[in-house]
């Protein structure tokens, strides 16, 4: 059968820079390109910025501080740049708590709503065009040389045309499309995606003297999960938890879920029918847990779900295959580069299998090199975000808002030089970023 053509007239756009994804990597790629002088394009699928940080829940700002056996001497703030400037604005609107012990580190909750407008704001001051409720469809190239994005929207198609396009999808959908080298996980196993929800009417100063300050829960909680489990009362398919407090009186944060199929296989969200698997049984997950916080869990005797998450918790699914790769080794032996970009002293936090595993590296951070997030094949494109060449394990670190925010302040920053300066982004010396990165505030000597 025949597919009907859209038969309505297609708009066209030029800019100097098109982003696809309006995540932490997207938006500070726009931004830091914008205000470089570029005429900047943002295309996001949802009808706000934030992406896993906000239609995921993932609800906090990751990657900020240093892990020490010693985290009762308080946070090492080790990553600055782009990730610092949003954090200070988020403060500025009170949308930031205070940070808050995640097991040998410090991790920041944030207001996903504050998030949203804090993204809209920097967007409009450096002069971005923002494009929401539309998503790519088709990548314009001459042969490989990618020239824009075609896009749908409510209006009818779209096209953007640029001599540079950064694929900030989080899944490398424009690398796929173009069909460049990509690659997804572990032989296609990816980490598991999580429903991220809220719980209201807690007692927080309670739950907190019952638990600690870890939002990383004790063992008590994982073995009440457990047993609840064994009783057959609940269906808890994850018993090693995080739960945490938030910028909002009597609320919860909750990192819970372990969300695989029907018949037990862990899901992959590049397949529509898991993806949409995915979202039903996190639903469910969802409202299990919380009951169960309610009959079980200090604090919680009168807390209800106020929200959820727009949709499951991405992790992990299509990465590009770069001209440098982030190894697993690099993540825990805090290698450094002289092109790295990024710094990052999280830990890799595996989401996979019946519980989340946790490896720290401890005093210290890693860097990324730029060569992580240009395609080996292909010109006029770049990515940024957790779509970068990292090895399975390593994209468990590596995936994290602060750096995802650091790897757009830097893919921003190539792009202006690639554009002003007409240089292939391969061309681009990554010691060079480094420099200028430096200069912007990144602090990565």
């Amino acid at each position: 059968m025949a597919a009907a053509q859209d038969m309505r007239s297609t708009e066209q756009l030029r800019a100097d820079l098109v982003v696809v994804g309006g995540g932490a990597a997207g938006v500070a790629t726009a931004v830091t390109a914008a205000r470089g002088g570029l005429e900047v394009v943002l295309i996001e699928r949802h009808g706000f910025c934030g992406g896993g940080a906000v239609a995921g829940h993932s609800g906090t700002v990751c990657g900020l501080y240093e892990a020490s056996d010693n985290p009762g001497n308080g946070p090492v703030q080790a990553v600055f740049g782009f990730a610092e400037a949003f954090v200070r604005a988020l403060e500025a609107r009170g949308g930031l708590a205070d940070p808050v012990r995640y097991g040998k580190t410090f991790t920041r909750v944030h207001d996903p709503i504050v998030w949203r407008e804090t993204a809209d704001d920097l967007l409009a001051e450096a002069g971005v065009t923002v494009i929401y409720h539309a998503v790519a469809t088709r990548v314009l190239a001459e042969g490989e040389r990618i020239e824009g994005v075609e896009l749908w929207t409510k209006q009818g198609p779209l096209r953007v045309l640029a001599p540079l396009t950064v694929d900030a999808s989080g899944d490398a959908d424009l690398v796929a499309m173009a069909g460049l080298p990509s690659f997804v996980g572990d032989n296609g196993r990816v980490q598991n995606p999580t429903m991220i929800f809220r719980l209201m009417g807690v007692d927080v100063p309670a739950f907190r003297a019952a638990y600690g300050d870890d939002t990383i829960m004790p063992a008590e909680v994982s073995e009440m999960i457990a047993a609840a489990n064994r009783a057959g009362t609940f269906t808890l398919p994850r018993a090693k938890i995080w739960l945490f407090p938030t910028t909002r009186p009597g609320e919860l944060l909750c990192n819970c879920t372990r969300i695989v199929g029907a018949d037990g296989r862990e899901l992959n969200p590049l397949h529509w029918r898991d993806f949409a698997e995915a979202e039903t049984q996190g639903r469910r997950q969802a409202r299990d847990y919380a009951r169960f916080f309610r009959a079980r869990l200090a604090g919680c005797e009168n807390a209800f779900v106020n929200d959820m998450a727009v949709q499951v918790g991405v992790r992990q699914t299509r990465q590009i295959s770069g001209t440098a790769r982030l190894g697993n080794r690099d993540v825990v032996a805090g290698t450094k580069f002289a092109d790295g970009i990024v710094r990052s002293p999280w830990p890799i936090e595996l989401h996979a299998g019946e519980k989340p595993r946790v490896e720290w590296l401890l005093n210290d951070v890693y860097e990324v090199p730029y060569g992580c997030f240009v395609p080996e094949r292909g010109e006029g494109i770049l990515a940024a975000g957790r779509c970068l060449s990292a090895e399975h394990e390593a994209v468990a670190s590596a995936r994290v808002t602060a750096q995802c925010f650091g790897y757009g302040h830097a893919i921003g920053h190539a792009a202006r030089l690639a554009v002003r300066e007409g240089l292939a982004p391969r061309a681009i010396d990554g010691r060079d970023l480094r420099g200028i990165l430096n200069r912007d505030g990144a602090r990565l000597d």
